[in-house]
């Protein structure tokens, strides 16, 4: 709905819900240089002076847009891939994708997938996958060799946090060995891994020789078309990414993508501080705030503390997990978090907190 600057439109609604309690609901609302300028009755409106007009949504209740304050642009990118969640859920172009309530039915939309590739050694990935719906039982790398022996496949866990990789995907990024010391390679009974990897050290390996490269997703123009697509569904007009590189090949795509005419969001992205040192996020966060434009808000940062609380590899205070796991797995050192918050702090940069 572009508008020449300074002019004022009225759009007709059946009914506007404006979810504010001191005037709840209104038939029109009053719009000048893309901004609301009040929401009531025709009559109440005439005061913002001469206006037009719009009856396209005579017909229509409206509501504000929503804000999503903790998404993921690479959601518009996994749906090229094996959604293998808990709950239904809807992809960019509408279809419902029915819940995968076990690790059985996991595995058989996974063999669905690896039945119509050709090349049996191509990788094969799927995500969304939350085992703490499944009680105490694990997945493991057996439960994917199910799937095939041969090709390397791994499962994203709905947190991010944690991969769960085949003895193929284990091998094809040196793993397979008895040698590991590492909390977030958890071993089985031959001390060798048991195919849950948790956290980045452990999972970037194998997610990269599977074809999946976060930073990629980052600068992903169709993946960021597809997320938009997903954001009308649930009426929403400002979403964030609230962990992302955001490398530098990504910027004039994010610039190019969200400058297009008619696309249909905000997007606000928090960069993730790996790789980086406190004072270099902060520069370079204030170097990308300076680029910022109406529908691309940059220049906040990520900090990953620690892991996943579904996954058992957050940090927790006494008593700990009620399961009994053990404690979590730091990210980032104490000290590099407190040097960062200082910085933030001293020049104006958000930092959210996992």
């Amino acid at each position: 709905m572009s508008q020449s600057a300074g002019r004022t439109v009225v759009y007709a609604a059946r009914r506007i819900h404006t979810m504010d309690p001191a005037r709840p609901q209104g038939t029109h609302v009053a719009v000048r240089d893309g901004r609301v300028l009040g929401v009531g009755t025709l009559e109440t409106l005439r005061g913002w002076g001469d206006f037009e007009i719009d009856d396209r949504f005579a017909a229509k209740v409206l509501l504000p847009g929503f804000v999503e304050g903790h998404s993921h642009v690479g959601e518009g990118t996994y749906w090229r891939y094996v959604y293998c969640g808990y709950f239904d859920r809807t992809d960019p172009d509408g279809r419902v994708w029915p819940g995968a309530r076990s690790i059985e039915a996991v595995v058989a939309r996974l063999r669905e997938s690896h039945e119509t590739l050709v090349d049996p050694k191509a990788p094969l990935f799927g995500w969304g996958l939350d085992p703490l719906f499944f009680g105490a039982r694990r997945m493991t790398r057996h439960d994917l060799d199910a799937v095939s022996p041969e090709r390397p496949i791994g499962v994203l866990h709905a947190s991010g946090h944690i991969t769960n990789a085949s003895t193929a995907a284990l091998a094809l990024a040196g793993y397979l060995r008895t040698d590991h010391d590492h909390p977030g390679i958890p071993l089985d009974d031959a001390r060798l891994p048991m195919g849950e990897l948790r956290g980045p050290e452990a999972m970037m390996p194998v997610l990269f020789r599977l074809g999946v490269d976060r930073a990629a997703m980052s600068g992903d123009e169709a993946g960021l078309r597809a997320f938009a697509k997903l954001a009308v569904r649930t009426g929403t007009t400002t979403a964030t990414d609230l962990a992302t590189p955001i490398p530098d090949d990504a910027i004039e795509s994010l610039l190019r993508v969200t400058g297009e005419d008619g696309f249909p969001l905000r997007f606000v992205p928090a960069m993730h501080v790996r790789g980086h040192t406190p004072q270099g996020a902060v520069e370079r966060a204030l170097g990308l705030k300076a680029r910022s434009t109406d529908r691309l808000r940059l220049g906040r940062i990520k900090a990953h503390a620690d892991g996943s609380i579904q996954g058992f590899t957050a940090r927790m205070r006494w008593p700990g997990y009620h399961n009994g796991a053990p404690q979590g797995l730091w990210y980032i050192e104490p000290e590099t978090l407190r040097a960062l918050f200082a910085l933030g702090l001293e020049h104006g940069i958000q930092i959210h907190t996992h």
